[in-house]
């Protein structure tokens, strides 16, 4: 009876800890009983799903603005009505629950109504990566084989050695035509078609694709229902229902399709541009008065970039929260960030496989530079040895991960490594006496120098300190003598006065061991990224330092 006790007990303190979280965020408050009707229903048709989120939000505040693009505002009420008439239009196009449908859109409506309105059908959205290459969609379509193909009019070209079998234009620069989403929206409307549809059989999936950075991108799959991932990253970020969001980073990203989820419980205003301009994303910022700001780190650094009169044009009084993922904050980044617009500055580490493990706070920054920082709730992380044994606290192992968000294998098959119900993140790392976490780099990127093991990001966060370096990404290449050794590319700092090779060399010696001094560096004008700020390495090794 002890451990039934326990175990109930267990459940109820973290129910209780849910609740506050979703109360304090305004996600939970008092509502007029028609109102609470009309959520519950909602909710027991169509459960957590975009279908069931977006109605809710729909009943609640309809007269909310839901979507700030290019092409003007949509309100909640106007969204829902849109998406009805979108799902009928997909529905006429033979898309049924079960179904496949892809979508590769940039920020904009197109991208959200086109998945709130596969949600309704019970279809699976597949979301493609803007930044792929033509074979690299072929080969993804030709594995998931999608029934149907949204994408903006750009990437026509690019999807023209893919067999696909019927699509549709999320986004267009002239005239919208039929074989569009304002086309069929238009239709249905016309049509009568704008009504609720009744609730499919079964629930669709999101798949979201892996970076690709090492090799073929696979499917990570996830249930269509984002409370458990909202209270997550709410136990540890300060967001509130009704703010305005920038989200700059790409939707179809982990860390952009999170604030979309966000907003369907949030009632969030997201405010949307196809493509980041660093200069662009501080005037919507200052004009729409937004309260947050989705960013990889790199936006960050290029915003910083700017010349002072350029940012000192656009202050920001109203951003409360910005928060980045999708890689690491380079060395002293998060404090110049924070100097200036304020400790507002989050950072989230995890993976397209397990999404968050933990969160950095502005605190966790200024104290501790470079941690990934603590665990959300309803998270566990341990460091593993090769053996699948803990290691003490304060050593280096691999990271696994527990949490109700990870994807249970690949829409191809396989998986990440599973070990007591922990998934591998692929990351190496350690906790310092404080319970942060410290990642310090891929599992698979480790070199072995002359019998020494070698960590390439450390060596990177080393030289990214050097205030005349803008960008920083080393890699392990083989050599005669010592098996491997690290090369190190730089881009510097625009416009002030070269840093020399042999002063980052130098800079690494005062602050690591001989061995993890890069014995060459190579100096570029830009690292190769991919479109959630990746560092494409794989590219990097093809780079030969010069004679």
């Amino acid at each position: 009876m002890g451990k039934i006790a326990n175990r109930v007990a267990g459940r109820v303190k973290d129910t209780g800890t849910s609740l506050k979280i979703l109360t304090e965020s305004g996600i939970v408050r008092p509502y007029s009983p028609l109102v609470l009707a009309g959520m519950a229903n909602a909710l027991r048709q169509w459960s957590t799903t975009p279908a069931g989120g977006f109605k809710t939000i729909a009943l609640r505040m309809p007269e909310q603005v839901a979507i700030v693009d290019e092409r003007g505002s949509l309100t909640f009420g106007e969204l829902q009505t849109r998406t009805n008439a979108l799902a009928h239009g997909l529905r006429e196009r033979g898309v049924q629950a079960g179904d496949g449908v892809a979508v590769m859109c940039r920020n904009h409506r197109g991208f959200v109504e086109a998945s709130i309105a596969i949600s309704k059908l019970g279809a699976d959205v597949l979301y493609l990566n803007t930044a792929f290459a033509g074979p690299q969609l072929a080969d993804v379509l030709e594995r998931e084989k999608p029934r149907v193909v949204v994408h903006d009019e750009e990437f026509t070209g690019l999807l023209s050695g893919a067999e696909i079998a019927d699509r549709v234009l999320g986004w267009t620069d002239g005239v919208p035509g039929d074989d569009s989403i304002e086309g069929l929206i238009a239709a249905a409307v016309a049509a009568g078609k704008a009504d609720d549809l009744a609730p499919p059989a079964s629930k669709g999936r999101t798949i979201i694709l892996t970076s690709g950075t090492t090799g073929t991108p696979k499917g990570a799959p996830r249930p269509q229902g984002g409370l458990p991932a909202a209270i997550s990253l709410l136990s540890r970020m300060p967001l509130r229902s009704g703010w305005k969001c920038h989200v700059a980073a790409p939707l179809f990203h982990t860390w952009g399709f999170a604030h979309y989820q966000l907003s369907m419980m949030l009632g969030t205003t997201l405010v949307l541009t196809r493509k980041f301009d660093p200069e662009d994303a501080l005037r919507l910022l200052h004009e729409q008065e937004c309260d947050s700001f989705a960013v990889i780190p790199v936006m960050l650094q290029r915003i910083l970039a700017l010349p002072e009169e350029v940012l000192d044009r656009y202050p920001l009084p109203h951003l409360k929260a910005v928060a980045s993922s999708g890689s690491a904050l380079p060395g002293d980044l998060p404090t110049r960030w924070m100097d200036r617009y304020g400790d507002n500055l989050y950072s989230i580490y995890g993976s397209t496989e397990v999404a968050w493990a933990s969160i950095a706070s502005p605190q966790d920054l200024r104290e501790a530079p470079g941690t990934a920082g603590r665990l959300p709730h309803q998270t566990v992380v341990r460091i593993l040895d090769e053996a699948g044994r803990e290691v003490p606290q304060g050593e280096t192992g691999r990271i696994f991960v527990g949490n109700s968000l990870q994807i249970e294998g690949y829409t191809g098959g396989g998986g990440k490594e599973m070990v007591d119900g922990l998934m591998s993140s692929g990351d190496i790392g350690r906790f310092d006496a404080q319970g942060r976490l410290y990642v310090e780099g891929r599992d698979d990127e480790m070199i072995v120098s002359g019998g020494e093991n070698v960590f390439p990001k450390e060596v990177e966060d080393c030289l990214a300190g050097h205030e005349r370096v803008a960008e920083v990404a080393a890699i392990g290449v083989d050599d005669d003598d010592f098996g491997k050794r690290l090369r190190a590319f730089v881009v510097r700092v625009p416009g002030s006065e070269p840093v020399s090779a042999d002063e980052l060399k130098d800079l690494v010696k005062q602050n690591l061991a001989r061995y993890k001094v890069p014995r060459e560096i190579v100096f570029l004008d830009e690292l190769p990224r991919n479109a959630t700020g990746k560092v494409l390495k794989r590219d990097l090794a093809t780079i030969e330092p010069d004679a």
